[in-house]
């Protein structure tokens, strides 16, 4: 028992609060709402569909949001801002993108009291209006590459919505490249690819598949779709983020060209790509336990949460003196803490509730710490409790960090790993997939007769085609017609 425990009373314990939170087995989508809310994530707006991104989520957001401009910036990007409102002829330039995202078009009619003379579209996504500058900026292969990002709000009209994975209104990151070769953009759709691999697996814990979607999952308008995918721990995949190689689709819709060295017009090679918010929600799902939120610390809003212990006033007074020099310590180190220092809550409840909400480090501090010069720190990972001495505080602190976030990624690649399996055939893959979800590697002949029969069959859809995955022919486990790989298939979101 630690110093700090024998100062707290001994009904205050972590565990007798957590029954007020569903648990993942029982109800995995009330544990997901339920934790949502009670963390003070995000809550309901009075639109259907939309939600309010409340500070401590955002804030979760905005960590996540500047390792990622960070990894973006580093390839030679450059960030702009196009508008929400794009006329509806731009839209109909392109009858194959906008059929994709017909459905879920908002429109604007009305500004004021006068009724517009042409709908404005809000942005479902923008490579109609970045299209039309494009065409107007490039003139020549002087001007090659474009390299431009854009984080904006996007409006989907979603019939079917959840916080954070899918709702109404979302906050996004979008990517729109011009090149001169079909080699370029090529290179530019998977280079960003991988960068939202490292930034999924390295800051956010999360193990992801890199792969090629099928035709009939590819973004309206693209050549090839690729997309990192993940395992969620009821053991649904989810789509973490999408790059697309356009080709010269667009580019020969909206006049996108440019003179090349001999002088001759050619039209630009595209890509586009882009992840979202909800990746807050795959951040929740992929670490989450039944008692809350565990949130890896290079993007936790708050790193370690510092619990004061004290029953008199004159132990209060030590205390408080005492952690000012370790928040001064963590200062140092570029930790992000917060003291809990209100007096109506009991420790025990305050363990509860930022255990509930995620922090990866607490650390107690009672007279017997401060005697001792050190803190007791709890791992929000794995429980596991250690005396931190004040003099080694920010190096170790730092160190404690990133075991947590090392540990986190680990915990959640042997998840996924333990839920992957292979399947030779359709009613191999069915019985796979009604006794656990997960994913089921299996071949595909390529025929989306066969894709759409395993969605009939499962209502498994197809991932992806792994690209660290080589060559394994056989026959189609729907067909059986020969195969040259396996695809990776599964109950998804």
């Amino acid at each position: 028992m630690s110093p700090a425990e024998k100062d707290r009373k001994p009904a205050e314990s972590e565990s007798e609060y957590a029954h007020k939170l569903p648990s993942q087995a029982e109800d995995f989508s009330g544990w997901y709402t339920t934790l949502v809310r009670s963390a003070q994530l995000a809550d309901y707006a009075p639109v259907k569909g939309c939600m309010v991104i409340r500070p401590y989520g955002y804030a979760l957001w905005e960590n996540m949001q500047r390792l990622l401009d960070a990894r973006i910036k580093a390839t030679g990007h450059q960030n702009a801002y196009f508008p929400l409102l794009i006329p509806e002829s731009f839209l109909k330039q392109e009858a194959e993108h906008v059929e994709g995202f017909a459905p879920q078009v908002a429109w604007v009619t009305q500004g004021g009291e006068d009724a517009l003379e042409e709908r404005l579209a809000i942005r479902p996504t923008s490579e109609a209006i970045i299209c039309h500058f494009y065409a107007r900026w490039i003139k020549s292969y002087r001007d090659l590459p474009v390299l431009i990002n854009q984080w904006a709000n996007v409006m989907r009209w979603e019939k079917v919505t959840r916080l954070f994975l899918r709702t109404t209104e979302f906050l996004w990151q979008e990517g729109h490249t011009a090149h001169r070769t079909a080699e370029e953009a090529m290179e530019e759709t998977l280079r960003m690819l991988e960068v939202y691999r490292a930034f999924l697996e390295e800051d956010l814990g999360v193990p992801v598949h890199k792969g090629q979607k099928s035709e009939s999952e590819k973004f309206a308008g693209a050549e090839r779709t690729y997309s990192v995918e993940a395992l969620m721990r009821d053991g649904k995949g989810l789509q973490a983020g999408t790059s697309h190689y356009l080709g010269q689709h667009f580019a020969k819709v909206f006049d996108i060209t440019y003179q090349d060295e001999q002088g001759q017009r050619q039209h630009v090679e595209q890509t586009s790509w882009g992840v979202s918010t909800r990746l807050v929600g795959a951040l929740i799902m992929t670490h989450g336990d039944d008692a809350g939120l565990r949130l890896p610390p290079r993007v936790a809003p708050i790193q370690v949460i510092v619990v004061p212990i004290y029953r008199k006033p004159e132990e209060r007074a030590a205390v408080t003196a005492f952690i000012e020099r370790v928040t001064a310590a963590l200062t140092a180190a570029g930790v992000r803490w917060k003291v809990d220092a209100d007096d109506t809550q009991s420790p025990g409840f305050k363990f509860n509730e930022w255990e509930r909400r995620g922090v990866p480090v607490r650390f107690e501090v009672g007279p017997r710490d401060v005697q001792g010069e050190q803190v007791f720190a709890a791992r929000r990972d794995r429980r596991e409790k250690q005396p931190l001495p004040l003099g080694e505080l920010g190096p170790r602190t730092l160190a404690l960090l990133e075991d947590v976030q090392r540990g986190l990624f680990e915990q959640a690649v042997a998840y996924r790993d333990a839920a992957t399996g292979d399947a030779e055939t359709l009613d191999e893959m069915a019985a796979a997939l009604d006794t656990r979800r997960g994913f089921v590697r299996a071949r595909w002949c390529g025929e989306a007769a066969c894709e759409a029969l395993v969605k009939e069959r499962t209502a498994a859809t197809l991932r992806c085609l792994p690209l660290a995955d080589g060559p394994d022919p056989g026959p189609c486990a729907v067909c059986g017609r020969p195969a040259p790989r396996r695809a990776l298939f599964a109950k998804a979101y």
